[in-house]
């Protein structure tokens, strides 16, 4: 992977940023994304954030080498700590697990006032972060999925407005752990997705049967996972 050849799922995650997007890449790595982004669009502004000094030089090499500097700010810090409060429009969070880049949103809210959009691909539970867009006032507009090199990302895009909206009260559970929009496509990432989380499902029913003492309640929801499981592969 590099500037001019993305993954495809960093080009997708690109692909949800609007043209003059002046946005934070938080844990950016070697800021590809934001030098593929501003590279293609000179209106462009970037923040590319890390933690970690080894990625923070990768990343300013990378800037300097394309001479994107007067459009991309490497900066050293952690998570959301990089920007100031409304001096970006637009956030993307990748290649983390959820519950990470949920803490990362929670504990950086009061940065993400002029915030309009947010684009986040967890590696790992992406319902902890439909959750936390929920109650904090921001709706779903849209998700995807993507398989490449063995593994199975989901990118989630979410904007100011009513969190309810994406959702039906009735079936919300589901929804919020499966996603709405995935659900309504059903692309073949997503189907392949169910069908691999049915047989962890199915192993760990199985382990839990034969505890001495089961949870019973742990139990009931791995159940009914199942069954939501079972709906969306025989329909």
């Amino acid at each position: 992977m590099n500037v001019n050849q993305l993954s495809k799922r960093l080009a997708l995650v690109a692909g949800y940023l609007p043209k003059g997007a002046h946005f934070a890449d938080i844990g950016s790595d070697h800021a590809y994304l934001p030098c593929f982004v501003c590279m293609k669009d000179p209106e462009a502004r970037a923040v590319a954030g890390e933690v970690n000094q080894g990625p923070y030089d990768s990343a300013k090499s990378e800037v300097e080498k394309h001479k994107l500097e007067e459009h991309i700010d490497v900066r050293l810090g952690d998570g959301l700590a990089v920007v100031a409060p409304g001096e970006i429009k637009q956030v993307v969070i990748a290649g983390m697990g959820g519950p990470l880049i949920r803490d990362i949103l929670e504990g950086g809210k009061e940065k993400l006032t002029n915030v309009n959009r947010i684009i986040v691909q967890p590696n790992i539970d992406s319902r902890s972060l439909r959750r936390w867009f929920f109650q904090h006032g921001y709706t779903l507009v849209d998700e995807t999925i993507v398989e490449e090199g063995g593994h199975i990302y989901e990118i989630l895009v979410a904007e100011k407005g009513d969190p309810s909206s994406s959702y039906n009260q009735q079936t919300i559970d589901k929804e919020m752990w499966l996603g709405p929009f995935l659900l309504e496509k059903r692309p073949e990432a997503f189907i392949k997705k169910c069908k691999e989380e049915w047989k962890k499902k199915q192993y760990i029913v199985k382990q839990m049967k034969q505890a001495a003492s089961p949870d019973e309640d742990k139990l009931k929801q791995q159940q009914k996972e199942m069954e939501w499981l079972e709906e969306v592969l025989q329909s």
